[in-house]
Order: structure tokens, then sequence, then C-alpha cells
């Protein structure tokens, strides 16, 4: 028998999806009280507003970026393994009907201004990626660490951008991702 879950974990749990898959400006408090049917005033109570139930939103999902990161990453030997196994695991989700793109960049795309606290936190979440790979590429021996982990940062929000524009198709560029970070990798690491 599954535990029963909270109204405010059921509240977030369905905002988050209403986020994930509409946007941010797409969906109101009404919405996810109707999708939730949980009223309004609870909503606030444990959210005092919108924006605040977007931000939580996005520590939850960095918080799962990472968690999802160390466990498809965790097998691996090598730091270059790592990587190849991180762009495996993107490129099969990518191209799955499960991926809306990246919470962080649909944030960023609808809230461009930098002084919005979602954005920030979003800009936060990137630079961390960011340097992640920097890190890995080093200890995988790059002679450029920062113009390799870019071209790969690059090849990521490439493919979170693919799944938004093309979905689960066929057509969808990411369906090649672990190709393309294989080529990017043996290019950047060769001796």
């Amino acid at each position: 028998m599954a535990p029963e879950i909270s109204p405010k974990d059921h509240l977030f749990a369905t905002a988050a999806r209403l986020f994930y898959q509409h946007g941010y400006r797409a969906v109101g408090v009404d919405m996810i009280a109707a999708e939730s049917g949980i009223g309004k005033m609870t909503l606030y109570r444990h959210y005092p507003s919108k924006e605040a139930l977007i931000l939580a939103f996005l520590q939850a999902s960095d918080t799962q970026f990472w968690d999802e990161f160390e466990q498809v990453t965790s097998g691996a030997k090598t730091a270059r393994a790592q990587l190849t196994a991180f762009f495996e695991a993107l490129g099969q989700y990518a191209v799955s009907p499960a991926c809306f793109g990246c919470p962080f960049l649909n944030l960023a795309t609808e809230f461009p201004e930098a002084d919005h606290p979602g954005h920030h936190l979003s800009l936060e979440h990137k630079q961390a990626v960011r340097a992640r790979f920097e890190q890995l590429v080093k200890m995988a021996g790059a002679k450029q660490p920062r113009e390799l982990a870019d071209g790969l940062f690059l090849l990521m929000d490439g493919a979170y951008m693919g799944a938004r524009m093309f979905g689960p198709s066929p057509a969808n560029p990411a369906s090649h991702l672990a190709a393309a970070a294989r080529m990017l990798l043996d290019a950047g690491l060769r001796v």
C-alpha cells in the first residue's frame, strides 16, 4: 500500500507537472487548484505566491538533475566514461514523451530579465553544470577544457531545446546526442 501523499506534496507535484509541460506563464493558480483539487486558500497557505511555487519547482529540479546525474555516472570508471554515460542517458530522455525540455531554459525563455529570482536560480544551475563538465574534461586530459566543456554544455542545452521543439519524434536531433557527444569528446581529448 502506497503512503498517502500530503496536500502540499500533491499540490507541488501538480504544479511541477503543469509548469514543465505548459510553461510558467501559461499556468495560473486557478489551473493548479483545479487540476490538484486543492483550493486556492490551501495553495496560498503553502506557497504565498505563484513565484514562490515556481522557485520551489526550480530548486527541486536542480536537486533532481544532480541526483540523476550521480545515478547515471556512478558506475563509470573514468571522467570520460561519466560524460558519455550522462549524454547517453540524456539522449534517451530527450526523445521520450516525458521530456518537455529543460525547466531552467524554459524559465529563462519566459522570464529573460536577469533580476527575476527564477532567472537567477536557472543561471546558478547552468553555471554549476558547466563547471562540472569542465572539471570532468580536465580530469580526462583535455588540452582546452573550457572550450570542450562549453561545447558539451551547448550540446546538452541543444538536446533539451530539440526535445521541446520536436518532441518524441524520429526527427528529433537528440536521437543522435550520444554519438555527437562521443565525437566532441574524441576531438577534444585527442592527444
